[in-house]
């Protein structure tokens, strides 16, 4: 598989992008497995997600990801699209926004888009990022997710 990470050498170059689409990730599958395992770690085992013959019934015709899933492949995204080389590490620090806009069904495949919105120097010489990701649901009109990820990022 060829990685499309986008390389910045210093946080600084980084902080230039603001207000621009930074990188795209790549695409990653969701399967029953991750639905499943998601399920037994949140407690969330609602049918939607894990009773594949009755979620076939249901509305959306098969199981669905759920919504918590989706997001929390925002680590994942940006792990795939962004690398700095003098960064030693980089920490959630929160959301300001997030919408599921499209149900994702198990065997779909998502990726993200990431917008550098803001860009604020924090103690330690790093970097408090505003991101808008866009996390896109392959041959959909609308997104599967949007969110404002607020990250911090140190040298």
């Amino acid at each position: 598989m060829i990685r499309m990470t986008k390389t910045f050498q210093t946080l600084q170059d980084l902080a230039a992008c603001v207000g621009q689409e930074v990188a795209v990730s790549e695409w990653i599958t969701i399967t029953q497995e991750q639905v499943n395992l998601f399920a037994e770690a949140t407690g969330d085992h609602q049918w939607i997600h894990v009773d594949v013959e009755k979620a076939k019934a249901g509305p959306f015709g098969g199981p669905i990801a759920h919504g918590f899933l989706t997001l929390s492949l925002v680590p994942r995204i940006f792990e795939t699209a962004i690398s700095v080389v003098e960064s030693s590490m980089g920490v959630n620090y929160g959301l300001n926004r997030v919408r599921f806009m499209s149900p994702v069904p198990v065997g779909a495949r998502v990726r993200g888009r990431l917008k550098l919105l803001a860009s604020e120097p924090i103690a330690n010489n790093g970097l408090q990022m505003t991101w808008e990701v866009t996390i896109e649901l392959e041959g959909s009109p609308k997104p599967a997710c949007v969110a404002e990820s607020v990250a911090r990022r140190y040298p």
